[in-house]
């Protein structure tokens, strides 16, 4: 059941990325809020979530994501000025719901995979905050033509300073509470969106 949800999840964003080259950005795009659905839900079945404590980290992961992106949106302190669009679905004082959700899925992902690749604890931190702002950088080239969210003058160098730091903190409590999860899956899941990101960048520019 796992490698036959990891197999739909790339048909989804291929499928997407052959969709919006051959232009029909206006069918798959306005679908995103059901893609960001899917990976939450193969998130939550294949981590899998079998634990009180992988909820809680859950769900403080998500209410820190709101929390910075409410300070960033409407204060411009963390990440710049920017809004976000309607592609994310219901917002919280202007704040999509599933940004929390994927601050919380990214934070599980980028733990995972950099344990992974080191054993260092403080290494691990801080290799999973730089594919956190990896993630992001691809995104910010696409945010604008997407609808996702839109920067008054772009993301500055500060925006991504920040993410890491953010991305460190919450790399930490990950790390403090033990947090253990299914490899192959947040691999998936990480890189599937990573793929899609330089795709439609490269559709953009090209």
């Amino acid at each position: 059941m796992k490698q036959a949800a990891i197999v739909f999840l790339w048909i989804i964003h291929i499928a997407a990325l052959i969709g919006i080259g051959l232009g029909y950005a206006s069918f798959f795009l306005p679908k995103s809020p059901f893609t960001m659905l899917y990976l939450w839900l193969v998130l939550i079945f294949f981590f899998p979530f079998k634990e009180l404590k992988t909820w809680i980290l859950f769900m403080v992961f998500m209410a820190v994501g709101m929390i910075v992106e409410w300070l960033g949106v409407h204060t411009g302190w963390l990440f710049g000025q920017y809004v976000y669009g309607e592609s994310f679905g219901w917002k919280l004082d202007g704040i999509p719901w599933l940004i929390g959700v994927n601050w919380a899925i990214l934070t599980f992902c980028c733990h995972i995979i950099a344990k992974k690749i080191i054993n260092s604890s403080y290494g691990a931190m801080a290799l999973g905050a730089t594919f956190m702002v990896l993630l992001d950088f691809f995104l910010e080239q696409i945010c604008d033509y997407a609808g996702f969210w839109h920067f008054a003058g772009g993301a500055g160098w500060f925006n991504y300073i920040c993410w890491w730091i953010i991305g460190f903190a919450l790399q930490a409590v990950a790390s403090r509470w033990e947090l253990k999860g299914d490899f192959n899956t947040c691999l998936h899941l990480y890189v599937v969106q990573l793929i899609f990101a330089l795709g439609l960048w490269i559709i953009i520019m090209t």
